[in-house]
């Protein structure tokens, strides 16, 4: 049955283009303009909360990476879904450098609503895509370049709608094959750069059989229907569950797809269902690591520190009324219990850093279950 993409998905946020002139690192201490805007933020016992504010006229941050010592945040500049141009004219989001502590450093234009961006630290660059109802395009970001931006032409794109969020899984680049025209085409593409083409090969449908994590058919086939593949990312060894999985969220849906083995002969596919609808899961790695959270509502990415445990899974819940907000899932049962700490952020991109990723290699860049 024929899918409306607009009406499905969640993500069509939209944001900036203007580079940062300058910006501060707010914390819950701290200056009296810096306390004041960050109050309504400060958490109760066990978290601190630092804030990346912006300066310049960028709004509602969205996709955020790391890589070495920066931090990158995509800016969408209030383009559309299909690349459509803002009501001010914009037709570009900005993709932002900041370093750990919050200053801004470059910044660069893309064309396009940016949707999905990761690190792939590698080959020392980041990956992009753009426009996730259709139109869509991907391009690789090499910072430290004269030229630093390649964008692509995908090839192989057999599902009728875009392309969403990206991750590195095993060396493969795998791309969320978001708002389809029906449930017959791919849910996910692995990517392969040649020349200027990103080709893409089906990783796996939006029919595919899966065996139910949850509910009462658990450990039962089913036949999956996914309607809006959004957010994917890999789960680190550390969780309890679906451990070196690639995860892929169907929003809409409110289903999450595990892919074990990912890209090998033997990847078979589980489905946890849950609750409410989600945008970025993520899932740390250590229990030493930072949470950074985008808040296009708010238009501030805010750093987290706190009692957050090796493994454990947080989720931006999407509800389709009232405002979204952060939880912790449980793998076993597919339950989201809101961290009433942080109830005040309204969060869209998220990501774990830091900790022992840090101490084993600085150039790491790779996200913790991001």
């Amino acid at each position: 049955m024929p899918v409306t993409p607009n009406k499905l998905k969640r993500t069509s946020v939209v944001l900036v283009g203007a580079a940062f002139a300058a910006s501060t690192l707010a914390s819950v201490a701290l200056p009296a303009s810096a306390v004041e805007e960050s109050e309504a933020h400060a958490p109760a016992a066990g978290f601190t909360v630092k804030t990346f504010s912006p300066a310049g006229a960028e709004s509602a941050p969205d996709d955020i990476t790391r890589m070495g010592d920066s931090v990158y945040v995509s800016f969408q500049n209030d383009v559309g879904p299909l690349g459509e141009a803002s009501a001010n004219g914009a037709t570009a989001s900005t993709v932002q450098q900041f370093s750990l502590d919050g200053k801004p450093g470059k910044s660069w234009q893309v064309t396009g609503k940016v949707d999905g961006l990761t690190a792939d630290p590698e080959h020392h660059r980041l990956l992009l895509t753009a426009n996730e109802d259709g139109n869509s395009s991907f391009s690789t970001l090499s910072p430290d370049q004269a030229k630093p931006l390649t964008t692509y032409t995908y090839s192989g794109l057999t599902h009728g709608g875009g392309t969403d969020a990206v991750s590195v899984v095993n060396g493969k680049i795998l791309v969320s094959a978001s708002a389809p025209a029906d449930t017959s085409g791919p849910a996910a593409y692995s990517v392969a750069l040649e020349g200027t083409t990103a080709k893409l090969t089906p990783f796996f449908g939006d029919s595919a059989t899966a065996t139910a994590a949850n509910g009462p058919q658990a450990g039962k086939a089913t036949t999956l229907g996914l309607t809006d593949p959004d957010s994917n990312t890999q789960v680190p060894a550390s969780a309890p569950r679906f451990k070196n999985s690639f995860m892929l969220d169907a929003q809409a849906d409110q289903q999450l797809i595990f892919t074990s083995n990912p890209g090998s002969g033997k990847q078979a596919l589980q489905v946890l269902s849950v609750a409410q609808p989600l945008d970025d899961t993520v899932f740390a790695a250590h229990s030493d690591q930072t949470l950074l959270v985008t808040d296009p509502k708010d238009n501030k990415v805010f750093s987290i520190t706190g009692p957050f445990k090796a493994g454990e899974a947080v989720s931006a819940v999407v509800p389709d009324a009232g405002p979204s907000y952060l939880a912790n899932l449980d793998l076993g049962t597919g339950a989201l219990a809101a961290i009433e700490d942080l109830a005040s952020i309204q969060p869209k991109g998220l990501m774990f850093t830091g900790g022992d990723e840090d101490k084993q290699d600085s150039q790491d860049g790779k996200r913790a279950g991001q």
